[in-house]
């Protein structure tokens, strides 16, 4: 059986170290990078199942790393950064990034992040497609087989984790759903992440498809609502 393959990049040698041994003790293929133009070029030529990315690199940025391969890769991006603002927290899952984690981090809080990612990414491939189902609602398309959204024709571009929460809502129309519902639906019950992750995602997709707010409804003090 092949193994999943992650890439991790940080400019920092023993991060390197560190975690390239622990991930191959879990049974993993591991690529480690040090620089951002090596990312774009192993990102083009494997297909990695997890991605590991230090916001802070030489040259190139993490941030604007994540922006450059997040249309070229659907696997999760987990970012790993010595920043603990939240403007940056918030920066990096707006392009894309699915977790993020601060320096210094727990190796084992790291490892159990992305088998809880793996994992999740697991049941996705494995759900049968008869349980996935086309949605039309005043001119958006929402085809959960193929992970395309469209507005009045012109597709729109979601991260994974947006065009779940998006799913998760639909299939759940005119019901509120809390933040903590929600996370638990995409994320999965084992994630010790942060909820008010739910709040930037929900931001970025309503200004891609719902900018009127006429669909995705807030209910203040609850949750958030798909009406039609």
């Amino acid at each position: 059986m092949e193994k999943p393959k992650i890439l991790v990049v940080d400019d920092d040698r023993d991060i390197l170290i560190l975690l390239r041994k622990r991930l191959e003790m879990e049974g993993y293929e591991v690529f480690t990078v040090s620089e951002g133009e090596e990312v774009i070029r192993q990102v083009k030529l494997n297909n990695f199942a997890l991605i590991v990315l230090d916001i802070v690199m030489p040259s190139m940025n993490g941030l604007d790393i994540c922006k450059a391969i997040r249309n070229l890769v659907s696997a999760p991006i987990l970012l790993l950064s010595a920043k603990d603002r939240e403007i940056d927290k918030v920066v990096g899952l707006e392009l894309g990034a699915d977790d993020y984690i601060t320096k210094p981090f727990s190796i084992d809080e790291l490892t159990a992040r992305i088998k809880s990612h793996l994992r999740r990414e697991m049941r996705s491939v494995s759900t049968p497609v008869s349980n996935q189902k086309i949605f039309q609602f005043e001119g958006i398309n929402i085809n959960g087989e193929t992970y395309e959204v469209s507005v009045d024709g012109v597709t729109v571009h979601l991260s994974g984790k947006e065009f779940e929460i998006l799913l998760h809502l639909v299939r759940n129309r005119n019901l509120v759903l809390s933040r903590e519902q929600i996370y638990n639906a995409v994320w999965g019950f084992e994630d010790n992440g942060d909820i008010n992750t739910v709040t930037v995602y929900l931001k970025n997709i309503r200004k891609k498809i719902d900018p009127d707010h006429r669909m995705i409804i807030t209910i203040w003090g609850i949750g958030y609502k798909f009406v039609i």
